[in-house]
């Protein structure tokens, strides 16, 4: 037997003594009183643990814990194989190897350390609940369910609740009734009448109604339903717009005024928009109306490609089918009067000599004949020979077609709202590229309170105020793409700016309130003044909500 070199823990207390005392083999009880504090490892079984470890020095760093070489004089065998290191002196063990060697080796020979199952014992098995049979019972059984509600009310149909939420109150019965309120007729839609009544409300008579509502010119949002009845204010934009279609009336070749409004939120551009239908209802013109133009290019509704000499164009039968029938019944009793002159190819059989109500009538009914009739109705009413009225278009939500649509070409990719027939329609007749022989008004207005992205419209509207005021014209952004289809409609257009009213205005708006019974307090200096400021320079919105609203609520 050789003396073999040894390994003895450091009895220094490091680190990762105190960081781990669970890890220091240390023994608290020596076997051995030759050296109490040292545990002695071979040094074979100690060099091939330590490949895993950190050398420092001559010292080892095995499982945190930090050991130096020292010679030791117990002689060991080095064909022994412990499974781990031995938790006594090697001088205790050796007397103890000859009675290990001679005793029977029945357990079977295995590694040191393995990770097979073979040696586990089988999973205990849980014990089975003692379930009772099963038994036949004469009698009757308790059994609680789930306390379900049965819902006694049927789910909304389809359309019912978009009907909802667009449904129009046009009247409060018990809002008080203005006795002697004048109402807007044909005998004071001229500009020279109505500037004599600017700041006074009028009324609206069930005819003008029954036609406005018939082409969705109301709103849900506008405060119709906390009066009487719908009446409106005479404002000096109203008199500008009433002498505009008083001078296409008057003029004996086709005049087409062309202008998109703007202006702040809840600046009445709509309800500007409803009292130009209004009067051109009153002087029997042909009036059409696209309420929301996003109905146009979200995506709702169907569409189709067809080719023209414009290249791939789309058209949409439902919507169109929708709005003939609206043309259909808000212009019913100028459309039955006027006969068909011409021939079209159309896919549905029409007697001969029928009017342009029936027209517009089939065209509602089948969506797929719907663009084809479109065509023939507007070929009809355009013609330049003979006494055909005036025609009054206008659209709401002009930024929403003034951009990329929702819709998708079979190239999955965006289709520019001016692609689709109806807005190229529309856009043709603003921009002036399509004339109205018997003339008319085509008007647009940008939306506020529900504003689409819309760059280069509103660029091009600075550009067009800029040159009816005789101004230089701001320049354009060098660093920002413009679109071409905006610039090319904008480019002959006038525009007209919505500002607040002012305090005359104001005020006759507050005592339409106060008669009305919705506005309690006395219409006084002190209050217009503080309602007009309080309401961002006479912004009729802000007006009627912290006036007549704010009692509501």
């Amino acid at each position: 037997m050789a003396k073999d070199k040894c390994w003895r823990r450091d009895s220094t207390k490091t680190e990762s003594f105190y960081a781990d005392r669970n890890k220091d083999q240390r023994l608290e009880r020596p076997v051995c009183s030759a050296a109490p504090p040292i545990e002695h490892f071979p040094l074979a079984r100690l060099e091939a643990a330590v490949g895993r470890s950190r050398r420092l020095g001559k010292a080892w760093h095995l499982r945190g814990v930090r050991y130096i070489s020292i010679q030791c004089n117990a002689s060991i065998e080095r064909n022994i194989a412990q499974p781990m290191p031995p938790s006594m002196c090697l001088r205790c063990l050796k007397r103890s190897l000859i009675a290990i060697e001679t005793a029977p080796h029945n357990a079977t020979q295995r590694s040191a350390f393995s990770i097979s199952t073979s040696f586990s014992a089988p999973p205990v098995l849980k014990k089975k609940g003692v379930v009772a049979k099963a038994t036949s019972r004469t009698g009757q059984t308790l059994r609680l369910a789930k306390n379900k509600r049965a819902s006694t009310t049927r789910p909304p149909a389809v359309g019912e609740r978009k009907a909802l939420r667009k449904r129009v109150v046009l009247s409060n019965t018990n809002a008080l009734e203005i006795q002697g309120l004048p109402d807007l007729d044909v005998g004071n839609i001229n500009s020279q009448v109505l500037q004599k009544s600017q700041g006074a409300v009028l009324g609206l008579k069930n005819p003008t109604v029954d036609a406005l509502r018939a082409v969705e010119a109301f709103k849900p949002t506008q405060g119709w339903s906390l009066f009487r009845r719908p009446a409106t204010l005479i404002r000096k934009e109203t008199v500008d717009v009433a002498g505009d279609i008083e001078g296409v009336a008057a003029a004996k070749a086709g005049r087409t005024v062309r202008k998109v409004i703007y202006g702040e939120r809840d600046s009445g551009k709509s309800v500007l928009q409803l009292q130009a239908m209004a009067m051109a209802s009153l002087r029997n013109w042909v009036v059409v109306h696209i309420p929301e133009a996003q109905d146009l290019v979200n995506a709702h509704t169907s569409y189709q490609p067809i080719e023209t000499d414009n290249g791939t164009m789309y058209v949409q039968p439902h919507y169109t089918a929708k709005l003939l029938d609206n043309i259909a019944k808000a212009n019913r009793n100028v459309l039955e009067t006027l006969k068909m002159k011409q021939q079209h190819k159309l896919p549905i059989s029409l007697p001969a000599n029928s009017t342009l109500l029936r027209l517009a009538e089939l065209g509602a009914r089948n969506p797929d004949a719907a663009w084809p009739v479109w065509q023939a109705f507007w070929a009809e009413l355009t013609a330049p020979e003979g006494n055909l009225p005036p025609v009054f278009y206008s659209l709401d939500g002009f930024d929403h077609v003034s951009r990329l649509s929702a819709y998708l070409n079979s190239d999955v990719q965006a289709i520019h709202a001016h692609e689709l027939t109806l807005v190229k329609h529309f856009i043709d007749l603003l921009s002036g590229k399509t004339h109205l022989p018997n003339g008319g008004m085509v008007l647009a207005a940008v939306s506020e309170s529900n504003k689409a992205s819309a760059h280069t419209l509103h660029h091009c509207i600075k550009r067009n105020e800029a040159i009816q005021s005789k101004k230089p014209p701001p320049a354009g952004d060098p660093y920002v793409a413009y679109d071409k289809w905006v610039q090319d409609a904008m480019a002959t257009v006038g525009v007209t700016k919505l500002r607040g009213l002012s305090k005359e205005e104001a005020r006759g708006v507050m005592q339409y309130y106060a008669q009305s019974g919705m506005l309690r307090n006395g219409v006084t200096e002190n209050l217009v003044s503080e309602t007009w400021t309080l309401s961002g320079g006479g912004i009729i919105g802000q007006i009627e909500r912290g006036t007549v609203q704010a009692l509501r609520a």
